[in-house]
């Protein structure tokens, strides 16, 4: 409830009434209780026990959110994140994860990003990142893109945020397609719906673009395109993530995608993305 009007609290207090901290929506209701027209003001006040529950409900979510634009807190993130990195998902092979100058800015982009702190937006400046939008992380052979979407993933798991997501292949979708004979899990998930409310989760598909071989009769990249545009739907209705990783560049992005798409809608859905490009040597 930052810059409320503190004359606009009182006036409500006057009324019994509560204040929501969404301006317009208090004036409206402070101005049918002038009117002192009880028929006028009933609706109003109704609805105004609704929008307090809902200005509840975000006040929790505000208060349980990490404020990253605290340095201490920054820094502390970014040591759990290190540890889990070291002693969780790189310890079974026995190495350390280094920061260099090739993804320092990009994990510091992540770890803003998927707090959900503003300061994601200006980590790099001119390529108009935002939060509401999913990720697409590009870049060569063992760079470590899975990588750090893994890690990530363990991270946001372990601080029960809002954003964790299930880190997938494009593999592991085929292989349940060929089971099931539909992609359900990897997008609405209508099997756990209650009536018309489907149950999607927050994902992550590794390496699209590149395993689209023919497997048992089925063209793997006709289920990744599927993918695509059942995710775009899911994004824009539901609010749930489905970031990517991929060895291709934005041309190579191009080429693939409007190769079964004449149209070009899986290209232009890629506007929906913060298209990363994540440089360096293989760190195999």
């Amino acid at each position: 409830m930052n810059q409320y009007p503190e004359c606009l609290r009182i006036a409500l207090a006057d009324y019994g009434k509560k204040p929501t901290g969404d301006v317009e929506w208090d004036r409206a209701v402070l101005a049918v209780c002038k009117k002192n027209d009880r028929d006028a003001a009933d609706p109003w006040l109704k609805l105004h026990s609704v929008a307090l529950k809902a200005s509840d409900e975000i006040r929790k979510t505000h208060i349980s959110s990490f404020n990253l634009e605290d340095d201490n807190v920054y820094r502390a993130h970014v040591q759990l994140l290190l540890y889990i990195a070291n002693n969780i998902v790189l310890a079974p092979q026995r190495r350390r994860f280094v920061i260099d100058d090739n993804n320092k800015l990009v994990l510091r982009f992540l770890i803003y990003y998927f707090n959900n702190c503003p300061l994601a937006e200006n980590v790099f400046p001119g390529r108009g990142y935002k939060l509401h939008k999913n990720l697409l992380i590009h870049g060569g052979v063992g760079v470590g893109k899975t990588l750090l979407m893994q890690i990530f993933s363990e991270y946001l798991r372990r601080i029960d945020s809002p954003r964790y997501f299930y880190n997938i292949s494009v593999t592991q979708m085929v292989n349940y397609y060929t089971i099931h004979n539909n992609l359900d899990l990897f997008t609405y998930h209508e099997y756990e719906s209650k009536g018309f409310k489907i149950q999607p989760s927050n994902v992550c598909l590794n390496d699209i673009g590149i395993q689209d071989k023919t497997f048992f009769g089925m063209n793997t990249g006709l289920l990744t395109d599927e993918f695509l545009h059942a995710r775009n739907e899911i994004w824009t209705q539901c609010g749930m993530f489905a970031h990517l990783t991929t060895n291709l560049d934005e041309d190579g992005l191009k080429r693939r995608f409007t190769r079964d798409d004449e149209h070009g809608r899986i290209v232009d859905r890629f506007k929906t993305y913060n298209v990363i490009p994540l440089s360096g040597k293989s760190r195999r």
